[in-house]
């Protein structure tokens, strides 16, 4: 057993308000994750226990306090976070365990929504993803639910249309049913598509307000179509987004990559884990990540399950459905391997 370290640390009477949550939520976390006793004696903090475990949650709560001076929320997802890059052996290339990763995350404010709440990103896999659609052309945003894929990117296509970077916005989606038959759906054409581009409109809304967004949309400066439009055009100086690409077949996704025009910048966003094709329809997703891996401007970020920015079950949902597929998918490996040696064995 490793000696028992006491660790002090002189906090505010703000500091302690801002980091440790209703009931002392935050600070009770810390604690269970590194197996510590923390104790607030009138402005003091004294964090005891095995002296890599109080190490590594004074790192947190300093952390936690430099953030919050910073002016900004210490939310759980925060917590979480910080706590999981502490838990993490395999730390990321080049993070040394000084840095203080929340408040280089939370240095990159990407614009703000209409009542002034700053976008940012909130995990290290959202900053490489934000990073990555500033230096290049063509960006596929992968992975599961919650990971602020899409609205990450309207975030970047509304700051750069606002900076005049872009002359217009277009967004897309793939026309498809989420697993289940809709039937027909009344109205014009437009109010047909207009539940499938629903979280599309709900991201606009937010960050550019619901005025500004229409009177854009009203002059042709921003467009929200399902992916069939995009057949036949040419996209110039234009931000587009492909959302929930997974759904997309390998000629619709050729289609749309070839409408690519100068002065555009394209983001495609998808789960490859949620699709809604028919189970033998390739998806154009999985197709264009093969073919187009080695293309320079072109990059592939993949975001998991600690990139989940909603609610913390939703992130424990994730992870469990990601452990329980790669399980199932190392299964049928070696059901096919036993195969092979069964008929090579037989072959003999």
């Amino acid at each position: 057993m490793s000696e028992i370290t006491e660790l002090t640390l002189n906090l505010t009477a703000d500091d302690e308000r801002n980091i440790f949550g209703g009931n002392d939520s935050y600070i009770r976390k810390i604690e269970k994750s590194f197996q510590v006793e923390i104790i607030d004696r009138n402005g003091q903090l004294h964090i005891i226990g095995e002296k890599e475990g109080a190490q590594r949650a004074s790192q947190i709560i300093r952390e936690l306090v430099q953030l919050s001076r910073r002016g900004s929320m210490v939310e759980e997802q925060s917590v979480d976070y910080a706590i999981s890059l502490k838990q993490d052996q395999e730390r990321e290339p080049g993070i040394k365990e000084n840095d203080n990763v929340l408040v280089d995350i939370d240095r990159d404010v990407i614009c703000h929504t209409i009542s002034g709440k700053p976008i940012k990103p909130k995990t290290l896999g959202q900053k490489k993803y934000i990073d990555a659609i500033r230096n290049k052309m063509i960006v596929f945003g992968l992975g599961p639910a919650g990971t602020g894929k899409t609205y990450l990117a309207m975030a970047m296509a509304i700051t750069a249309f606002q900076r005049e970077e872009v002359s217009r916005i277009i967004l897309t989606r793939p026309a498809i049913e989420a697993g289940e038959k809709l039937g027909f759906l009344p109205g014009d054409m437009q109010s047909k598509v207009d539940p499938y581009l629903r979280p599309l409109y709900d991201a606009l809304y937010q960050i550019m307000g619901t005025e500004n967004f229409i009177k854009n949309m009203e002059k042709g400066l921003i467009e929200v179509a399902p992916l069939a439009y995009m057949r036949g055009r040419t996209l110039d100086n234009a931000f587009i987004i492909l959302d929930e690409a997974q759904n997309t077949t390998p000629a619709q996704m050729k289609m749309f990559l070839t409408r690519i025009g100068f002065g555009s910048k394209v983001i495609i966003t998808g789960d490859a884990t949620q699709k809604d094709l028919s189970p033998d329809t390739k998806s154009g997703l999985d197709v264009a990540s093969a073919v187009l891996k080695n293309i320079d401007d072109i990059a592939f970020c993949n975001l998991t399950s600690a990139d989940v920015v909603r609610h913390p079950l939703v992130q424990k949902i994730v992870k469990a459905y990601e452990d329980y597929e790669k399980k199932a998918a190392n299964k049928e490996v070696r059901k096919n391997v036993q195969k092979l040696e069964k008929k090579r064995v037989n072959g003999r």
